[in-house]
């Protein structure tokens, strides 16, 4: 399999759907806006923005099954196409950057073999492939070399549904508001990720994620050199709704960190 040839191939279908996105930005208002469940919303661009996707990814690699955000293709394979096809409606519907589309392919061991986050506002793409490294816009991209948390920018998402460890959560917010550079809440865990990729932060970790959410993102930190886990250190964070994103040189002192809250 051409990994390097089909990641351009997703890269160009991120970017054709992105610009369409970009368009659709400037007449969105609250009147085009449904609710799917408390604090999370869905429009009509997130809808016909996946369907542009699934039809793209179709073409690229047609024997390939599908999980989506909005259940737009629900086909069955060895390979999965994960889709989050506007990652920060939020964000989207308020005119507040960033927003993004995620696409990650799997394996049948449900491991990442192309990922691509294209953030639509800036006109970013970040792209990797297994064994082939991470870019940014055709540029090869490493994470930082931060080797303490107490040096590092951390980035992670607030819940808006598990209001259940909300308490533990916040206690993480306290202990790394005092011991790190800061804590930064963009509203698209996909672009964390990317930013964990080339640099820009040193770590990312939320809890409540979606595999939509975090599958690109997840071969994009790896190929650039950093690490993932679960909050426990573990490999359950493709499906297990946490994530910690690392540049791999403070992965484990963070995840013995984390474990006092969470």
């Amino acid at each position: 399999m051409d990994l390097a040839g089909m990641c351009q191939q997703v890269c160009e279908l991120a970017s054709e759907t992105g610009k369409w996105i970009r368009h659709e930005a400037e007449t969105m208002g609250s009147d085009k806006v449904e609710v799917k469940g408390v604090n999370n919303f869905v429009t009509y661009v997130d809808k016909t923005s996946e369907k542009k996707l699934v039809e793209g990814l179709r073409n690229i690699l047609p024997e390939a099954g599908f999980i989506t955000e909005e259940g737009t293709a629900t086909d069955k394979g060895q390979l999965q196409w994960i889709i989050d096809p506007l990652d920060g409606t939020t964000n989207f519907i308020h005119k507040v950057p960033p927003y993004s589309i995620s696409i990650g392919l799997a394996d049948e061991t449900n491991e990442i073999l192309l990922g691509v986050v294209y953030e639509i506002v800036s006109g970013e793409c970040f792209y990797a492939w297994k064994n082939g490294g991470a870019y940014l816009n055709g540029k090869p991209i490493r994470v930082s070399d931060t080797d303490s948390v107490n040096n590092a920018l951390i980035a992670t998402g607030f819940p808006y549904t598990a209001f259940h460890r909300m308490d533990g959560f916040m206690k993480s917010l306290s202990h790394f508001f005092i011991h790190s550079h800061g804590v930064r809440r963009l509203g698209s865990a996909a672009v964390d990720m990317a930013y964990v990729a080339c640099g820009r932060f040193d770590v990312f970790y939320e809890y409540n994620l979606n595999p939509w959410d975090v599958a690109a993102g997840i071969v994009l930190v790896k190929e650039a050199g950093g690490k993932i886990s679960d909050f426990k250190g573990g490999k359950n964070f493709l499906f297990g709704m946490e994530m910690i994103a690392s540049n791999g040189k403070i992965h484990d002192n963070f995840v013995a960190t984390l474990k006092q809250f969470l």
